[in-house]
């Protein structure tokens, strides 16, 4: 289960960069939508970043 989590995490962090990237490159405030986009997959992260270290603890 681990390697899935670990894969997703991968996933959503370069989905994540990507959103980022995009709006540094815009040179204007983001529109609410991506930062709400962003703001949601950092929440994910931090879930799947906490089942990835329960997992590991055992």
């Amino acid at each position: 289960m681990t390697e899935k989590l670990e894969a997703l995490r991968s996933r959503l962090l370069a989905a994540q960069r990507e959103l980022i990237v995009a709006a540094a490159e815009a040179g204007a405030v983001p529109p609410d939508n991506a930062l709400r986009k962003i703001a949601d997959m950092e929440v994910a992260l931090a879930a799947i970043e906490a089942m990835i270290d329960e997992a590991r603890q055992g």
